[in-house]
């Protein structure tokens, strides 16, 4: 959903979030934190600070740097595996326990 549309995730975020949004961007120099396929660190400007392990936790250690490009890649990798677990979360409850009559 663009523009945070349908998400509650700005009101979980503590009051003190610009503070702590600067720390981390300033901890971590301003460039996105990723590394590439050949061990070097992205060179784009990070603009995003993101959560590591999804949740609430906004601990220091549990944020870093990422450039809109990565953080827009680790976003939808994270969407996909939620949608993927409600499918299939939702197929798992109409599962068949006892084999259909038409194949005995």
């Amino acid at each position: 959903m663009p523009n945070w549309q349908g998400s509650d995730r700005r009101s979980r975020l503590p009051a003190d979030w610009q503070k702590i949004r600067l720390r981390v961007l300033r901890r971590d120099g301003g460039q996105c934190t990723t590394l590439t396929e050949a061990g070097a660190r992205c060179d784009s400007s990070a603009t995003d600070v993101d959560h590591i392990r999804p949740g609430d936790d906004h601990s220091l250690g549990n944020l870093r740097s990422l450039c809109s490009y990565h953080h827009r890649i680790k976003s939808s990798q994270e969407g996909a595996a939620a949608a993927n677990a409600k499918r299939r979360a939702i197929a798992k409850r109409f599962q068949r326990a006892e084999q259909h009559p038409g194949l005995l």
